[in-house]
């Protein structure tokens, strides 16, 4: 058998993910967790928004009430979190060490505002995927035919302030087509694996 392409460390890395909302990073990221699920892994989120048809509890999001939220604010459970839209969305410092700490790559699919407060707080890698264009990304925010024209405006206006950000990232990459764009962020996961000693198993050279 062929040497596993991931998932040859003793601890895992984080890696940072932030898109405007329509990119395609839910997709992005269900292709990669399809290709490697023992070996990567998305941390659960809380949120306290309300579920969307087919979300399920604990495996998209945990959702829990704002004064639940705030408690864990206070305690400094979370790693990041932000207000966005209304609605609380925060990751758990817990949530992510325990999954690192089996030796999988933790992957937090997050907006701005969160992935600014962990970078310095902790090692992780920064990815920013773009709509191939603001026209583009209008298009896809219509045809998902779950909001109507005036939250479509906010998102736009929200994913340009985004792209603001996009620089002080480790990696900028264009989802003009899945399949590529699939395949860059494989290649990403990988050569950071192999290259980054500071996550490699214990006397690996």
């Amino acid at each position: 058998m062929s040497k596993k392409v991931l998932g040859n460390t003793g601890r895992g890395l984080l890696f940072v993910i932030s898109a405007p909302a329509g990119t395609g990073k839910s997709t992005l990221m269900e292709m990669i967790l399809e290709e490697f699920p023992d070996e990567v892994a998305e941390s659960c989120s809380c949120t306290t928004r309300q579920p969307r048809p087919g979300e399920i509890a604990k495996k998209h999001y945990e959702f829990i009430t704002i004064e639940a939220f705030e408690e864990k604010i206070a305690n400094k459970e979370f790693i990041e979190y932000a207000k966005v839209f209304g609605n609380y969305y925060g990751t758990r410092k817990e949530e992510v060490e325990r999954l690192q700490r089996q030796g999988k790559h933790v992957v937090l699919v997050i907006d701005t505002q969160g992935a600014m407060q962990i970078m310095g707080q902790v090692p992780a890698l920064f990815i920013f995927v773009f709509p191939p264009s603001m026209d583009e990304l209008r298009r896809r925010l219509f045809k998902r035919k779950t909001e109507d024209e005036e939250k479509i405006q906010e998102r736009l206006l929200v994913a340009k302030q985004e792209l603001a950000f996009a620089s002080r990232y480790d990696y900028q990459i264009v989802n003009d087509d899945l399949t590529i764009t699939h395949q860059v962020l494989k290649s990403i996961f990988i050569a950071e694996e192999h290259h980054n000693p500071t996550f490699r198993s214990k006397g690996e050279s």
